[in-house]
């Protein structure tokens, strides 16, 4: 009785063997290159909203970028989320400054003369001063404040809550919308930030730095403090503030950074 015939597996060569793995890893190569030359075309072409940033080489960024923002919106942000907070002793002496884009004349500034201007709807301005706002309750806040560019500082602020400042001057409607705009009195600097962010309880007008006036190099006298937010978001010295359902102009995502810069 013959036994049947058994195939026999012939023992691949070492030059077989380089060949077989370099086929594999061009196919996966190939197969990658085009999935992310796929994710590049959507990208480029799927509609969303302009955020600040012109020009052709931006777009694929921009889209990018949105996409990220939708995420943290639905998925990660939460306006009840409180930002970690610190003890008083742990708070920087010395508060750390980056920019004075906006604040050029600082020295020719008087903040005694300054007051908040609100544009409300048909070009109605509602003027708002200092003082008027240190009348509303007072909020502290100490933080670890992030800058984009990679450093964090523990800094103590103080001043009145967004959402008190919205109440008490009968803003609610104002703060039905999707926006709000703040500029510099110079309009040389400005941001965009979306309501939700703006009106999250830890927001502040803030007024005051280690219980004392705000200097002019940080803003006097009056900047947002949102922690929220990177730093760029930050704006020192408010001179006035917007409100819109489509995006403000934000002076860093016209430059290519991100609009939404939340934490």
């Amino acid at each position: 009785m013959k036994t049947p015939n058994k195939k026999i597996k012939k023992e691949l060569t070492i030059e077989q063997k380089i060949n077989r793995r370099n086929f594999i890893s061009f196919g996966a190569f190939t197969v990658f290159a085009a999935g992310a030359f796929e994710g590049w075309r959507w990208l480029y072409k799927s509609p969303t909203e302009t955020a600040g940033i012109t020009g052709e080489a931006h777009r694929p960024l921009r889209k990018a970028l949105n996409k990220t923002e939708i995420f943290f919106r639905r998925l990660v942000f939460n306006e009840n989320h409180l930002v970690k907070t610190y003890p008083k002793e742990m708070a920087a002496k010395r508060v750390r400054y980056n920019s004075d884009i906006g604040m050029e004349a600082k020295k020719k500034f008087d903040p005694a003369t300054w007051k908040l201007q609100v544009i409300k709807k048909g070009g109605e301005i509602l003027q708002v001063s200092i003082d008027e706002l240190k009348a509303l309750p007072k909020t502290e806040i100490v933080y670890d404040f992030k800058c984009v560019e990679g450093w964090d500082q523990i800094q103590h602020w103080a001043g009145v809550k967004f959402s008190d400042f919205i109440k008490h001057f009968q803003l609610e409607d104002y703060a039905k919308m999707q926006y709000v705009g703040m500029e510099t009195p110079d309009k040389g600097y400005y941001v965009g930030i979306d309501m939700p962010s703006a009106m999250h309880p830890q927001t502040l007008l803030a007024y005051e730095v280690n219980d004392h006036p705000i200097p002019l190099n940080h803003g006097a006298p009056l900047r947002l403090i949102i922690p929220v937010k990177y730093g760029i978001k930050n704006l020192k010295r408010i001179g006035s503030i917007n409100f819109s359902n489509t995006r403000p102009r934000d002076y860093w995502a016209e430059e290519g950074y991100d609009y939404y810069s939340g934490l």
